[in-house]
């Protein structure tokens, strides 16, 4: 099965992105406005998924968020894995805000 990805400059800035990295990945930097569900958490919280479609999905470089796009497409979800993860994100120079009070980071 083949799956969807996107480059990260082509990711809408009104665009549904679902971080599925871990919570110290999540609190060293994200993407403001993104919804935060670690992977091992994603089938029990489906409904904390916007409706909107499609999702974009990112994590650290693409392995998980690839996984997880699948799995939601599996599922009858529209989901487009961001190409790169937050790695080509914070490269790329889009914005990014961390929770710890620090400058936000690709942890």
């Amino acid at each position: 099965m083949s799956i969807p990805d996107v480059d990260v400059t082509a990711v809408p800035d009104d665009g549904v992105l679902l971080d599925v990295r871990e919570p110290d990945e999540w609190q060293a930097g994200h993407v403001p406005g993104a919804v935060h569900i670690p992977l091992r958490d994603l089938p029990g919280r489906l409904d904390d998924i916007p409706d909107e479609d499609p999702v974009y999905v990112v994590c650290k470089v693409g392995g998980r968020s690839a996984h997880a796009a699948a799995w939601l497409n599996s599922i009858g979800r529209s989901a487009v894995n961001v190409a790169g993860g937050m790695e080509s994100w914070h490269a790329a120079g889009r914005p990014m805000t961390s929770e710890n009070g620090n400058d936000p980071v690709v942890a």
